[in-house]
């Protein structure tokens, strides 16, 4: 298997699909004659030229609209946001016109897009430009929201995305663009809607997505020299949500801690917690336990941003204190 960039696992996706099927094509600011902001499309004007791969104007809400229209009309574009941050711009698009008009239009008019970007708290880039809005449009019937952590995720659910009928938001975190990592041969996709153990573990289940991935397999390692085994379960997905899986993990373990970037206050890790507890809630020997971003604006000044986010600290703690010890 190779062993290839997160950046570039998302680039042979795109170049693959396009490849493959000429309706697909790729529009945002920068992405044509830059090779976007993070380089994630670099080489691919030089390949498939201005038609495919298209640079627009800082008018996040025009160009998810137009990208919206393509896809009624039988194409499947592909949206670049330089940030999920400047989506906020675009969300009535997103939210009123791409996730309703399957349903408004009674099964006539599909939408088949991915909208596709770089999210996060990345170092010292402020409170408007390190929005984590995973949780803001899971909330929303319609759309599919995926989050992958490793180059093989970023790769084969990228493919899966631009193949899928509806409308796909994909959030790529702006700190794993240099990550590498092995990549199967092939036509490699990831199903959408199911989250991967990452590391099995009997004593407690920690269940994360995104760059908090490697955080709490950190913190499962720490736990590990402690004498506690914990399940490592990576997302994947947030909407759908592989319930499945993280009810097997609960039934073996009887102990929960969900760590996430976002802000506690009706986060990912809520739904999640309100979730298991409907499913299995007698299984559990004691209430889930949750890490999150603290209940605050975003700080420029890096010490401060980092004291924010989860840590190996606090994802330790919190694991001794579901296990009462």
């Amino acid at each position: 298997m190779a062993v290839i960039a997160y950046r570039d696992a998302l680039n042979q996706a795109m170049t693959e699909e396009m490849d493959r099927d000429d309706r697909v094509f790729l529009m945002g600011e920068e992405v044509a004659e830059y090779n976007g902001a993070y380089k994630v499309s670099q080489g691919m004007f030089d390949r498939f030229g201005g038609r495919r791969v298209i640079d627009t104007p800082i008018s996040e809400e025009g160009f998810a609209g137009i990208g919206i229209g393509a896809a009624m009309v039988g194409l499947r574009p592909i949206i670049e946001f330089m940030t999920f941050s400047f989506s906020l711009v675009a969300i009535d698009q997103i939210v009123n016109n791409a996730a309703n008009m399957r349903f408004m239009s009674g099964g006539q008019f599909a939408v088949p897009i991915v909208f596709r970007g770089s999210s996060g708290m990345a170092g010292c880039l402020a409170a408007t430009h390190s929005h984590r809005l995973e949780a803001w449009y899971a909330h929303i019937p319609g759309l599919t929201v995926v989050t992958p952590y490793s180059s093989a995720d970023a790769k084969g659910l990228l493919k899966s995305a631009i193949r899928s009928d509806d409308p796909v938001i994909f959030i790529e975190h702006e700190n794993l663009y240099g990550e590498k990592g092995e990549i199967p041969d092939g036509d490699h996709l990831v199903p959408i809607g199911k989250a991967e153990i990452k590391r099995p573990g009997e004593d407690v289940t920690l269940i994360t997505y995104s760059r908090s991935v490697k955080t709490t397999l950190a913190a499962a390692e720490a736990l590990a020299e402690q004498g506690i085994s914990a399940e490592v379960i990576d997302l994947r997905t947030i909407r759908p949500l592989d319930l499945d899986t993280l009810i097997t993990s609960t039934v073996k373990t009887h102990r929960v801690v969900v760590i996430e970037e976002n802000w506690p206050y009706c986060g990912v890790g809520s739904s999640v917690a309100d979730r298991i507890y409907q499913r299995v809630f007698d299984e559990l020997d004691a209430p889930i336990g949750r890490v999150a971003t603290l209940d605050a604006p975003i700080p420029y000044n890096r010490a401060l941003e980092a004291s924010m986010l989860p840590s190996v600290e606090r994802i330790v703690a919190k694991v001794h204190e579901v296990m009462y010890r």
